[in-house]
This record gives structure tokens, C-alpha cells and sequence, in this order.
């Protein structure tokens, strides 16, 4: 059985101030919850990516996405924009 707690990572990318993604929430167990109980709730588009939470988990509130992780953070963007295109 997987008793592992769950995680959760919050993105933001406004391209007018900030030339890549920043972190602005992180956390694991309850505040994982309240993270994704939060975005749900502002109808924030939310994807499941373990190994992804895990590298991003790593960084700091407002620090900037690494270059290595710029292709996969894109995905979740391009993830996000189709499901908001689908939406409109």
C-alpha cells in the first residue's frame, strides 16, 4: 500500500512581468489539499504529474522555473490552454 503523502505545486506566469513561470505555492499533505481545493475552487485548471511536483517541490515561493525544467512546464501550459480553449 502507498502511504505516501500527497504533493502539490502552484504555478503563475504573467508574460508581462516575468520571462518564465514562478512557483507560488508548494507543499505536501493537508497543504497539498488545501492547494488543489483551492484551485478547484477558483476553477484553476489542475494536472497530475508526480515526477514533475517532485522537481518543482524543490524550488522556492516566487522563484523562477530552472531552463531544465522550461519543456515540461510548457506542456502543462499548453495542457492548460487547450482545456481553456475547450471551455470557451
Amino acid at each position: 500500500m502507498n502511504h505516501r503523502r500527497k504533493k502539490a505545486v502552484a504555478l503563475k506566469y504573467d508574460q508581462i512581468q516575468n520571462q518564465s513561470p514562478k512557483v507560488t505555492a508548494t507543499g505536501k499533505g493537508l497543504i497539498a489539499e488545501n492547494i488543489i481545493n483551492k484551485a478547484k475552487e477558483n476553477q484553476i485548471p489542475i494536472l497530475e504529474d508526480a515526477s514533475l511536483v517532485e522537481l518543482l517541490a524543490e524550488l522556492n515561493i516566487n522563484e523562477t522555473i530552472p531552463e531544465e525544467l522550461y519543456e515540461a512546464v510548457a506542456e502543462v501550459f499548453a495542457y492548460i490552454y487547450r482545456i481553456d480553449k475547450d471551455i470557451d
